[in-house]
């Protein structure tokens, strides 16, 4: 961080096609107030004035301010004005704000009026969350969720980017560092001053509490909530050739994502559709029909979606309601890896040709879109149920998180079969620093405080 002061447009740019009501032009760094003054005191700027004048409003009240050409002197748009008194600030800077009329030509002249200043420059992309992580206002989970709640595109992914942000994973890693703290602090005084008055019991401790972190870490690990959040969770449609997979596709993405034809192993590849699916992002993929064939390219065809279906998080097996759906039921869910009954939902399709009744299946037309609403219904509980798992815990969000905690499991693990007290030391300490980096705070002084803290060493 160079200490200077930076500014960017905080609203989309506006367009010719699309103007904005209001845009917000953002400023952090030590002479954001100065250019507030500059910008709104007819003059100031050329007679040197500071932000210390009584034109610069009180800190967190929006005031109506004509903005003013710092050279010209002519006015460029009527809005409001505020600034934020450092620390307490979203950067944990000196911060201004101008809220101007959104058309291209108002942002475009204040922009520029900004530039003519000269005493700061055009922000960088995530700069302004940088400096609050680097001014210690959030850590880098809470700057993650901010990025995921800029880009979430579901209700879900909302909700999640929002606990994020708002530091549910901070809390839960934190918690795990002073567990981790508070038993490596035992150790180390264990090592370092072996005649001293120590508590009894400390080797349980010291084990107990590796214990309780490496299956804190490895029950986070285990839950894929937060990945399936971001990259959608995968739904495989299966079932026999002309059976209407290729038309459920289109019935449910509301489009022609796929080819329909009447012959059969028109579908030789897996199809993905993204999907919004009650809050869920969900990938939906069509695969060709399961059946044997003597045709190489229908055969790597039928390989494919046994595999998409083997990996997928939930499985719609469509049948023929006009043919022996029954024993075609009985064959593919057999022979289909990993099908959850519990979970995974069978369509009964084509039941205008042939109306049927059967219990724990969806009777469906994908013709006539007959059934749709009830099918949507089984989709998004059986989404709800799988998303559900190991709630109460915030998930695992990002791949970093992943390998970081991975690195610290395989820590811990090594810690508890360590031959010697300074190994087992080494490995957990090496477990902290991994948990350090996905929150970006790795501060060894705070060991000694513990271990002060805990201890009446050198009484």
């Amino acid at each position: 961080m160079d200490g200077s002061t930076i500014y960017a447009l905080g609203t989309p740019q506006p367009s010719r096609a699309h103007p904005g009501a209001l845009s917000v032009i953002r400023l952090s760094g030590p002479r954001a107030a100065d250019v507030l003054v500059f910008l709104t005191e007819p003059g100031a700027f050329a007679r040197g004035r500071s932000a210390r004048d009584p034109a610069l409003p009180a800190p967190r009240r929006m005031v109506l301010r004509t903005l003013y050409d710092p050279l010209s002197g002519e006015a460029i748009d009527r809005g409001l004005a505020v600034w934020f008194e450092a620390p307490h600030t979203e950067t944990g800077e000196t911060m201004a704000e101008l809220h101007l009329h959104g058309g291209r030509a108002v942002v475009g002249a204040a922009l520029e009026a900004i530039r003519r200043l000269k005493l700061c420059r055009m922000a960088e992309s995530g700069e302004f969350t940088r400096r609050a992580f680097e001014h210690g206002r959030l850590d880098l989970t809470e700057a993650e969720g901010i990025a995921d709640l800029v880009a979430a595109e579901t209700e879900q992914q909302r909700r999640l980017a929002l606990q994020q942000m708002d530091g549910a994973l901070h809390r839960l890693y934190e918690a795990w560092r002073t567990l981790g703290l508070g038993t490596l602090a035992h150790l180390e005084a264990a090592i370092d001053f072996p005649d001293e008055d120590l508590p009894p019991g400390l080797a349980q401790g010291v084990r107990d509490g590796i214990v309780r972190l490496q299956e804190g870490i490895g029950a986070h690990l285990a839950d894929r909530r937060g990945e399936r959040l971001r990259d959608g969770v995968h739904i495989a449609i299966i079932g026999p050739p002309n059976a209407g997979k290729s038309s459920l596709l289109n019935l449910l993405a509301r489009r022609d994502a796929a080819i329909v034809s009447e012959i059969a192993g028109t579908t030789r590849d897996v199809i993905e559709v993204h999907l919004d699916l009650g809050g869920w992002p969900v990938v939906l993929a069509d695969t060709a029909g399961l059946r044997e064939s003597g045709d190489a390219i229908e055969q790597e065809g039928v390989r494919r979606a046994r595999a998409r279906a083997a990996a997928a998080d939930l499985r719609v097996l469509v049948l023929d309601a006009s043919g022996d759906w029954k024993t075609v039921q009985r064959t593919l869910t057999a022979s289909t890896e990993n099908w959850d009954p519990a979970r995974d939902i069978v369509v009964l399709n084509k039941v205008d040709l042939a109306a049927t009744e059967a219990v724990d299946t969806v009777p469906l037309s994908a013709r006539s879109g007959a059934g749709l609403p009830d099918l949507l219904t089984r989709l998004e509980r059986s989404a709800g149920v799988l998303m559900d798992e190991g709630a109460g815990a915030p998930p695992l969000t990002r791949a970093r998180h992943r390998e970081a905690l991975a690195e610290a499991h395989a820590s811990l693990g090594r810690a508890l079969v360590a031959p010697e007290i300074a190994l087992a030391a080494e490995d957990l300490r090496l477990a902290l620093r991994a948990i350090g980096r996905i929150t970006g705070t790795v501060r060894v002084e705070e060991l000694l405080d513990v271990i002060f803290r805990d201890f009446c060493i050198g009484k």
